[in-house]
């Protein structure tokens, strides 16, 4: 046998344990729930195929619809706010001259702390009428109380906002360790011909982080797409469904209305969304770059 045959043989050996475990929680419960998908149930027991009729029922179900529309304003606050908070702390860090490493210690803190607890806090912060913290500190101001939470325009941004306090410290710090590896002689030169820190950072700064910024807004979006404990938490998916994720949705239908061939539909539906919107971005970004 040959050397190269060797080494391939010993690359895929080494890899086996990482690929059957990918197999078994990934493609797996993946293939499992379209098989789901395709039958009726009852519980979790499968009595009849029904090819696509599920999916047909999803397409008539006006809390569907309502999901999916709510999941892609969950996608514009989050690039609107979660997606651009992170880059600009990174930079701001990075220019300043004092104090680096505790501001680095501050704007990661959040991500030390239970998930589920930071939503709790941040609901009763967030509280509608004279017991939420927000309402008392405004009244003390003179400001009337608001009804931050029962308010159809303000549920989703205030939940993306909730979701970035807690996640943009952590993403902040990639972009940081990203920028880090730029040539200091290259922002040194710049600051010596008078560039500011605007122009240093859409000039030097930007360019360098769009390789990264392209995989974290792919990552972005897909973690938007598991937005379920947020509004369940918060809002329930009030006020009027106004804060429904397709996520959360799949939860009613798994657990409220024990329709788990309807959730598993569902689950295949955002699989295919999620591959089509990667596979689109990828190969549209790529192009420019082979253009440039």
């Amino acid at each position: 046998m040959s050397e190269k045959a060797k080494n391939a043989i010993s690359g895929w050996l080494i890899m086996l344990p990482a690929l059957i475990l990918f197999g078994f929680f990934v493609w797996e419960p993946l293939f499992e729930s379209v098989r789901m998908s395709l039958y009726n149930a009852k519980g979790y027991t499968l009595t009849e195929f029904v090819g696509l009729a599920n999916y047909r029922s999803l397409f008539a179900s006006p809390d569907f619809v309502i999901a999916w529309k709510n999941t892609f304003m969950y996608i514009v606050w989050s690039l609107i706010i979660g997606f651009i908070v992170p880059i600009v702390i990174a930079v701001l860090i990075t220019e300043s001259p004092i104090l680096k490493s505790v501001t680095r210690v501050a704007v990661y803190f959040p991500n030390m702390l239970p998930g589920l607890a930071i939503v709790m806090i941040w609901a009763f912060f967030l509280k509608p009428g004279d017991m939420g913290v927000l309402n008392i500190l405004m009244s003390k101001i003179g400001i009337k109380p608001f009804t931050w939470l029962t308010t159809k325009g303000w549920t989703i941004p205030l939940i993306v906002l909730t979701m970035t306090w807690k996640s943009a410290g952590s993403t902040a710090l990639i972009y940081m360790a990203r920028i880090s590896d730029i040539n200091p002689e290259l922002i040194e030169a710049a600051a010596i011909d008078g560039a500011g820190p605007l122009r240093r950072m859409f000039s030097i700064v930007i360019p360098s982080l769009f390789g990264l910024v392209k995989t974290m807004l792919i990552l972005q979006i897909i973690s938007v797409f598991q937005i379920l404990y947020e509004p369940l938490m918060m809002t329930n998916g009030g006020p009027n469904n106004a804060s429904v994720s397709i996520m959360m949705q799949v939860y009613r239908y798994a657990f409220d209305q024990f329709n788990y061939p309807k959730a598993a539909a569902v689950s295949v539906m955002i699989n295919i969304v999620l591959t089509l919107i990667t596979i689109v971005y990828f190969t549209v970004t790529r192009e420019k770059e082979e253009a440039v």
